[in-house]
Order: C-alpha cells, then structure tokens, then sequence
C-alpha cells in the first residue's frame, strides 16, 4: 500500500488557485485518478491526430506518445504498489 506524503499540504490556500487536491486524499486514489485523466486525455489526441493533418497532425501524435509514456509509468506505480486480495 503507498504511504501517505510525510509533508502533507498547509491548511492555507492560495488566493489565486481555482483548483485544489482534497488534503485527506491518499497516493493511491491520487494516481488512480491520474491515470483515467491521463487515458483521456491519450484518446482525446488519439482521435484529433486522425482529424488533422501535416505538421499539426505530427505534433499532436507526439503529445500522445508522451501522454502514454507518462500514462505506462502512473500505472506501473500503481501496479508496484497494489494491496493484495484478502482471503
């Protein structure tokens, strides 16, 4: 099981911050969501780079190619660290 941050967020927020990550979430629930966001954004590109073409085209297949770089290496965390079944 991942391990919570030993350096968890301060209580105060930033000002001029619309988003924010819910302190009590753990670093397993973190990059579960970071995978499905990434696999999104992955298929998002996926679809556009068949929609466009020349030098947009190629710039879009490479954004694709580092979201499913990054999107490998989240779920290979994830995989690292997956709590084995109870019996």
């Amino acid at each position: 099981m991942i391990k919570d941050s030993p350096n968890p967020p301060s209580d105060s927020l930033p000002t001029d911050q619309i988003f924010t990550v819910l302190s009590c979430l753990n670093s397993e629930t973190l990059l579960a969501n970071a995978s499905e966001d990434l696999a999104s954004v992955q298929a998002l590109a996926g679809n556009l780079a068949f929609e466009i073409d020349g030098p947009h085209r190629d710039a879009v297949l490479g954004i694709h190619r580092i979201v499913e770089g990054i999107q490998l290496m989240v779920d290979r965390v994830l995989d690292l660290h997956e709590v084995p079944a109870s019996n």
